[in-house]
């Protein structure tokens, strides 16, 4: 089973690197259905493994200079304080509640993503010096108010924030992500060693495999154009954001015709705002 917990684990790695985004979803999932932890333990192990792997991802996209360390330790900073107040409240508000909202807010984050910028738009915006010290604030409190209330890393959340929000390319706001990743994951691990013990061989082994993935990732991510990454970015938080909503719906919701009304006009309504958006950026010939 360990060889199987290693090679799943790759992929957290690639994800981190490749999306800036992902690491905690993958984590949790691995550790507590191939590893067997317990909800809590697998919780605090995936914040070390994304921390870490975080880290070693962000390398290579410092070294292509893919990373605004301005905007990163402020946002970071500001995200940080963020998740502390997130957390706090998270214990008044349902589990299910706060995931099923989470996957929602997923699902319109990757619609947003997968509509194309205006002609010239990102280009302009990624030749300033980057978003003001008000609008990180602002931007780090809120992302790091949802990270803290679900428990992850935030990538899903900092990628979009510093794309559309912050004006960053698409590739520069993965390599950014990374540093607010990293230090997202590390102000929450310190929270939860208070109250849970680490399998410190497990989170080890697991934090090398994703680490060899981060790498080739981060790699990866410096030959893909910009908007096959948003577009991989945007699909793959689709993905994950109907995954996590299938699992807070009980299962007779899946009989009810409201349920798929509202997942068909939802879906419907995603694919629409996409489609317009590429005609209305299409060129016209005479």
């Amino acid at each position: 089973m360990i060889v199987l917990v290693v090679a799943a684990s790759l992929l957290i790695g690639v994800s981190l690197g490749v999306l800036g985004g992902g690491g905690s979803i993958l984590t949790v999932p691995i550790l507590v259905y191939l590893a067997g932890q317990g909800t809590k333990e697998a919780i605090a192990t995936s914040l070390f493994v994304v921390g870490v792997t975080s880290l070693a991802a962000l390398v290579p996209h410092a070294w292509a200079r893919r990373v605004r360390w301005r905007t990163g330790l402020l946002f970071g900073g500001f995200s940080m304080a963020g998740a502390y107040g997130g957390g706090r409240l998270a214990g008044y508000v349902p589990g299910t509640v706060l995931l099923a909202g989470f996957a929602l807010m997923m699902v319109a984050t990757a619609v947003a993503m997968l509509r194309r910028p205006r002609p010239g738009r990102e280009a302009d915006r990624s030749e300033e010096s980057g978003p003001g010290l008000a609008g990180l604030a602002a931007k780090g409190l809120a992302v790091g108010a949802v990270t803290g209330l679900v428990g992850s890393g935030g990538g899903f959340l900092v990628v979009p924030a510093l794309a559309i929000l912050g004006g960053l390319p698409m590739g520069v706001a993965v390599g950014t992500s990374l540093l607010v990743i990293a230090m997202n994951s590390f102000a929450g691990l310190a929270g939860h060693l208070t109250g849970v013990t680490l399998d410190w061989g497990l989170a080890l082994s697991v934090t090398a495999a994703a680490v060899i993935g981060s790498t080739a990732g981060a790699r990866l991510a410096g030959r893909i154009p910009q908007d096959t990454l948003r577009a991989a970015f945007g699909w793959f938080v689709v993905v994950m954001g109907i995954f996590v909503l299938a699992e807070q719906l009980p299962p007779a919701a899946w009989t009810h015709p409201a349920t798929w009304a509202v997942l068909g006009a939802g879906l419907g309504s995603g694919l629409t705002a996409v489609t317009s958006s590429r005609v209305r950026r299409a060129p016209r010939h005479p």
